[in-house]
């Protein structure tokens, strides 16, 4: 996991996408905000880029691949598995399918969006400084 990678945030709601970024320039984070508004480009840059983001925040409702399609390509995506990059939806609603298939396809968390600006500001906050503390198999193996 790259602490100082770029967050990728896959959201399709534009209106969300200026909060998040009003949010995170606010909580005053180091790491780049990479915004994918269609989960087949995310995918793209995922599996094309050299970049290695830190955290992947991914809605659920998305066009063409949805949230849990995608996650099931990065998943089973072994050069993607070996990053170690931190996957979680960040949806509207959780329903109880969506949540079991999520963790059934080893998401690692699955959040539902507050509905204030300073609930979402806390739940960014405490998702960001959690993987800021979680080691990882690569941060064990670059500090060595």
């Amino acid at each position: 996991m790259n602490k100082r990678g770029p967050i990728i945030i896959i959201e399709d709601d534009i209106d969300d996408q200026e909060i998040l970024t009003e949010i995170f320039k606010e909580l005053n984070y180091n790491n780049e905000l990479i915004f994918f508004s269609d989960s087949v480009q995310a995918l793209e840059y995922l599996t094309d880029t050299d970049v290695e983001p830190f955290l992947v925040l991914s809605d659920i409702n998305m066009p063409k691949l949805n949230g849990m399609e995608l996650r099931e390509k990065v998943h089973n995506n072994e050069d993607l598995r070996l990053k170690s990059i931190p996957y979680l939806f960040f949806s509207t609603s959780a329903e109880q399918k969506h949540v079991i298939n999520a963790y059934s396809r080893s998401i690692q968390g699955f959040f539902v969006k507050p509905d204030s600006y300073d609930k979402l500001k806390n739940t960014i906050t405490k998702i960001v400084e959690y993987w800021q503390e979680c080691v990882s198999p690569n941060y064990i193996k670059n500090a060595q």
